[in-house]
């Protein structure tokens, strides 16, 4: 089991290859079909979102009362915010099902984990969280959650995917 500290570093994902067993501490964000256009679109226009980017963690997911749990990543919506998201310095994507050769191709200095889907297992792992954008979608808003041990699996690593396999 590999352990990882937010913020992210190019260390950590060098060292992480198809398989590794992960657990993350630190901060994490939050972001579905709902938010990540619109970050993406912000990120275009030129504007800074007013959380950094930078070395950071995104969880495909909703916040409600009832836990979290990943969604699809490879809904259009998702998959294609994944590499502007990536340029900006998204580190880590975490969600669940694969994706296309294409993301793969260039999910170049980040990686794609996938995670087991049990709710209470995650929820467990949140020690804080708090919204930062797009308060108005209500628990598809983009949250800050602190985190200790956040499980998951690297699904894709260097242009391989465990889903090829």
């Amino acid at each position: 089991m590999i352990k990882l500290k937010t913020p992210i570093t190019n260390e950590d994902i060098n060292k992480l290859k198809i398989k590794d067993k992960v657990l993350i501490s630190g901060d994490i964000y939050t972001g579905r079909d709902a938010v990540l256009p619109k970050l993406v679109k912000l990120i275009e226009k030129g504007d800074k979102p007013i959380f950094s980017l930078k070395n950071s963690v995104f969880l495909h997911t909703a916040v409600s009362v009832a836990g979290i749990s990943p969604t699809s990543s490879n809904k259009k919506e998702i998959e294609l915010s994944m590499i502007p998201l990536s340029n900006e310095g998204v580190k880590i994507h975490i969600g669940k099902g694969s994706l296309s050769t294409d993301t793969i191709k260039h999910l170049k200095d980040s990686i794609f984990i996938v995670t087991p889907s049990v709710a209470g297992l995650l929820t467990k792992t949140i020690i804080h969280k708090k919204v930062v954008a797009f308060e108005e979608e209500g628990i598809e808003a983009i949250f800050k959650l602190t985190v200790k041990n956040f499980p998951g699996i690297v699904a894709i690593s260097k242009g391989e995917s465990i889903f090829n396999q």
